[in-house]
């Protein structure tokens, strides 16, 4: 086969793959300028008479740009606290053998494993004991017992490719070790930081049954607010879909910061 048509084949292979991910996303998109008489009654590529009513709704409604401020804390919080949990059990993992390592390193994962369902109760039992429901620090704190395993997983690939005579020379040079890590260790593994960081943001932005059961009215977030469009009355899809547009905007931002870093990711073999 000559490079000619193996590049051709390539060519049309991407725009097929293209159309066929970004079809959802854009006929999501087109449904947010319509209103629901018009999604439910004829088909159509582009909306016939484009609105801006459901977006006017989402950012004039309390209940609805509240969703995605509380969404936007206590990921942020979770991502800071699984970081910083994760950064040096990593480095524990990658550095030093101790006595049923291989079998804690797996424990971790099978946490990760585990469907959120499974410790929907206690989470719920504990937080009504401590008087944490309903925060931002209840989500935060759950979604990291499925954070933490992935990040140290990510995290010790990555600094098991960082070579041990680096620590060891610092050492001898008279650093310390919170300093070692901070200035030298850490510079060197930024992009498995930060595609830790990407999966981390992303698990908790869209994680929707912890969250919709730990939280009521104050720290709701936007994923357990897009429910609200179900009611007797029917759905209401155009209010859905704009707030579903707005919802994948953080997370292309994030994509966007991070995209190199996925990419050193694929090629270490942790992503």
């Amino acid at each position: 086969m000559t490079k000619p048509r193996r590049m051709r084949k390539r060519t049309i292979f991407l725009v097929c793959y293209l159309v066929f991910a970004l079809l959802p996303i854009y006929w999501m998109v087109n449904m947010s300028f319509k209103t629901n008489q018009g999604i439910v009654s004829a088909f159509s590529l582009l909306p016939r008479n484009p609105t801006l009513a459901n977006y006017i709704l989402i950012f004039t409604d309390p209940s609805w740009y509240n969703g995605y401020i509380n969404s936007l804390i206590y990921v942020c919080l979770n991502m800071v606290m699984a970081l910083a949990v994760a950064l040096p059990a990593a480095y524990a993992f990658s550095r030093y053998s101790f006595l049923g390592d291989k079998h804690v390193f797996f424990w971790l994962l099978t946490n990760r494993m585990t469907p959120p369902a499974v410790f929907l109760l206690p989470f719920f039992q504990l937080y009504t004991t401590l008087g944490l429901m309903d925060t931002y620090w209840a989500v935060a704190l759950a979604h990291l017992l499925f954070n933490v395993p992935l990040a140290v997983w990510i995290l010790e690939g990555f600094m098991s490719g960082i070579p041990r005579e680096i620590d060891e020379t610092a050492y001898i040079d008279g650093y310390s070790f919170p300093r070692f890590f901070l200035t030298i260790f850490l510079p060197l593994v930024k992009s498995g930081v930060g595609v830790a960081a990407f999966f981390c943001f992303m698990f908790s932005w869209v994680e929707l049954l912890l969250a919709r059961t730990l939280t009521s009215v104050n720290a709701k977030p936007i994923v357990a607010t897009m429910t609200r469009t179900v009611s007797a009355s029917g759905m209401d899809w155009a209010t859905l879909a704009a707030a579903g547009t707005l919802t994948i905007i953080p997370g292309a931002i994030v994509i966007w910061f991070v995209r190199h870093y996925i990419a050193k990711g694929f090629a270490m073999g942790r992503v």
